[in-house]
């Protein structure tokens, strides 16, 4: 986008627009936006890619913003065979960028499956130009957000508050500031102990636009922080009805269902969050998660497996830490948990078991059973 770094995120969010529009079809396997997101700037083979992904179609193209006026290209391109199916290019102002991103998806649709497309067909989006500067901001934000570390979901958060206040009436900024707000608490960034202001914030969302899935995936998060597995599996659910492809409601789901020692029913949801989307930052969450159901359901060395897996993938989660300290203590191997415990205790210091019991959302058995790891690993 000009050579310009800080104007990323404005094609990030072009990019993420169009992809979501694609995945509300609900023929259409489409591979979320933080996968998707990992080739971005780079020369790939599209073969490569569709072998990666597990896709038959790859959508590419480009950004270039002058002032006020918009150059998008994008080509659609069959990656079994490397045929260009079609490619065009946009020319508009700024605020004709919603109108630019319902016509690519469109195109995109039509030229895979158009028989398809005119019995389903796409919504458009229907947004004013006063929508604008409240979707950039919020683009910016998940941006900012999608990196998983503390300094960022702060950074990320002080911007939807801006938008929130700014734009009142916007649901996504409402949604995602739910969201952070409640990830930051279960990972230990954001010291909340009630869950009062995201739930109201998500309830707005709701209120303000029943079909953002963003803001179903907050409520079931509330619930779930709320330990009710029921209400929280309805809300997953829901914003899966919107969106068939959003894999992060298959790894919420999968999370409500572990929590609350559910784990047979659990995995094949977190298997499918993966599957949508390989190489999400968010798998490091959904594999602390599979490491959680392995754990209730006894499987030690399994719940280790993916808790190394969850600390290698982001090291600054401090619940990986935790369930790979409880299971390398379940199964026996006490020193190695003791150590575990005194590196989580220098990245996280209010760490304890009574900081456990009113962060993490465990139902009352399945409670039980994980801080019986943890305190025979040594934490008080």
């Amino acid at each position: 986008m000009s050579g310009d770094p800080e104007q990323e995120y404005f094609a990030d969010g072009i990019s993420e627009e169009i992809i979501t529009g694609l995945s509300k079809l609900r023929w259409l396997f489409v591979i979320a936006r933080n996968s998707s997101f990992t080739y971005k700037g780079k020369a790939v083979d599209v073969k490569r890619v569709s072998r990666e992904l597990g896709v038959r179609y790859v959508l590419e193209g480009s950004v270039r913003k002058g002032g006020n006026r918009l150059r998008i290209t994008a080509q659609l391109i069959d990656a079994a065979t490397g045929n260009h199916i079609w490619a065009d290019r946009y020319d508009g102002e700024l605020t004709d960028v919603f109108a630019l991103q319902d016509e690519i998806t469109r195109k995109a649709v039509a030229a895979i499956e158009p028989s398809l497309l005119e019995a389903e067909g796409v919504r458009a989006h229907h947004r004013s130009p006063q929508d604008l500067d409240a979707w950039d901001m919020v683009m910016r934000a998940n941006s900012q957000f999608w990196r998983l570390t503390k300094s960022d979901s702060e950074a990320a958060i002080a911007v939807l508050r801006r938008a929130v206040d700014r734009y009142p009436d916007y649901a996504p900024a409402h949604s995602m500031l739910a969201f952070a707000l409640l990830v930051s608490r279960q990972v230990g960034w954001l010291s909340m102990t009630e869950v009062n202001e995201p739930a109201a914030i998500a309830a707005h969302a709701v209120e303000l636009d029943d079909r953002d899935p963003w803001a179903h995936l907050a409520l079931g998060y509330v619930a779930l922080t709320r330990r009710k597995t029921d209400e929280a599996v309805d809300e997953f659910q829901r914003a899966l009805d919107i969106n068939p492809n959003f894999a992060a409601a298959h790894g919420y789901l999968g999370f409500a269902l572990a929590l609350d020692g559910r784990s047979a029913e659990a995995i094949p949801h977190y298997e499918e969050a993966i599957r949508m989307s390989p190489h999400d930052p968010q798998n490091a969450l959904f594999n602390v998660a599979l490491a959680g159901a392995h754990y209730l359901a006894g499987r030690y060395a399994e719940a280790i497996t993916h808790g190394r897996k969850a600390m290698q993938q982001r090291f600054g989660l401090t619940n990986g830490h935790r369930v790979y300290i409880a299971s390398l203590a379940q199964a026996g191997q006490i020193d190695e948990a003791r150590t575990a415990l005194a590196r989580l205790q220098e990245l996280q210091p209010e760490n304890s078991i009574a900081w456990i019991e009113r962060n993490i959302p465990y139902t009352p058995g399945p409670m039980v059973k994980f801080v019986e790891g943890m305190r025979k690993a040594g934490l008080e």
